[in-house]
């Protein structure tokens, strides 16, 4: 079984794709660093949205999600635009935890795990 890269780098794979499952690399949204919470939530949504098409998939097959969050403050904010993306009956399973991310500016980090 072959293994698909897509926008790989000296350091990692955006994209991961093995057999029937795609794998991403944690996203931030790089249009928002230093906005709500809530815009870079939407943003990044948006890439993973992106990225899972790209990988011949979308989030009604979502299996795992972890989310990084610098402060648990932003729990509820977060919560508010994650509820209003997952599709419905298909939410994964996840985890959100808190955490320092590589750069300065970005509040959320997320990674999923899907199926296609």
């Amino acid at each position: 079984m072959s293994i698909e890269r897509k926008h790989t780098g000296p350091r990692m794979s955006q994209i991961v794709a093995h057999g029937s499952l795609v794998y991403l690399a944690g996203q931030v949204g790089d249009n928002t660093s230093g906005a709500p919470i809530e815009e870079q939530t939407r943003d990044t949504l948006a890439g993973i949205d992106s990225l899972l098409a790209e990988a011949g998939t979308d989030k009604t097959k979502l299996l795992t999600a972890t989310v990084w969050l610098t402060d648990m403050r932003y729990f509820d904010a977060f919560n508010a635009v994650w509820d209003a993306w997952v599709a419905p009956d298909c939410a994964p399973a996840r985890a959100c935890v808190e955490a320092k991310l590589a750069a300065p500016g970005f509040d959320v980090e997320i990674m999923v795990v899907a199926a296609r």
